[in-house]
C-alpha cells in the first residue's frame, strides 16, 4: 500500500471495511467492528490527505521563496554589472570587481549556466603582450571564481588584447575603460 496515491489507499481502506461489513451477517458485535474499522479507516484517509494538502504547500512556498531568491541575485547582478577594470599592466582583481564577482558567483551557484569571460586590454604595449595580458586577466577572473565554488568547466576564456575596444583615443580616460574582463552568460 506504500506505493498507492492518498485517495488509492483510502478507497482500499473503505471497500475493506465495506466488504467485512458485508461478510459480517447478523452478528451485532462484527458489525460494531465493521462500523469502527470503517471509521478508523477514514479517519487515516482524511489525515492523509492532510498530510499530503500541507506538504504540497511547504513545496509550493519552498518554490515561491527560491523564485524570490533567484529574482534578488538577478538584481544584484544586475546592479554589479558585468564588465570588471583593471589598473595598468596589471591582472590583479581589484576590490570593486571582486564585490561584483561575488554577486555573479553567488547566481551562478543557484544554476548550471556557463560564462564566457573576455579579457581585454588598452592599447599601449605589443599585440602579443596585450594579448598575453588580456588572457591573464581572463584567468584571474576564472580563477576568483572557481576558488569560490564555480566549477572551472562552467567557464570560458578568451583574449581580444587591445583588439576591441570600448573607447577610442589616447588617455587615461579611455584606457582605463579598455582595461576590462566582460562576462557573459551563455
Amino acid at each position: 500500500m506504500k506505493d498507492l496515491p492518498v485517495a488509492g489507499k483510502a478507497l482500499t481502506l473503505l471497500f475493506t471495511a465495506a466488504f467485512l461489513v458485508a461478510c459480517s451477517g447478523t452478528d451485532t458485535q462484527q458489525q460494531e467492528e465493521a462500523a469502527a474499522a470503517a471509521a478508523a479507516a477514514e479517519a487515516a484517509a482524511a489525515q492523509q490527505a492532510r498530510e499530503a494538502e500541507q506538504a504540497a504547500a511547504r513545496e509550493a512556498a519552498a518554490a515561491r521563496q527560491a523564485a524570490a531568491e533567484e529574482r534578488r541575485l538577478e538584481q544584484a547582478v544586475a546592479a554589479a554589472g558585468s564588465t570588471f577594470y583593471f589598473d595598468f599592466d596589471s591582472s590583479t582583481l581589484t576590490t570593486e570587481a571582486r564585490q561584483a564577482l561575488d554577486a555573479h558567483i553567488a547566481l551562478l551557484r543557484t544554476n548550471d549556466e556557463e560564462v564566457r569571460l573576455e579579457g581585454h586590454t588598452d592599447e599601449r604595449g605589443t599585440r602579443d603582450y596585450n594579448m598575453a595580458l588580456g588572457e591573464r586577466r581572463a584567468n584571474s577572473v576564472r580563477d576568483y571564481m572557481v576558488v569560490n565554488g564555480i566549477p572551472s568547466y562552467r567557464i570560458e576564456t578568451v583574449s581580444y588584447g587591445e583588439e576591441k575596444p570600448v573607447a577610442y583615443g589616447s588617455g587615461e580616460e579611455n584606457w582605463s575603460q579598455n582595461r576590462r574582463v566582460e562576462l557573459s552568460r551563455q
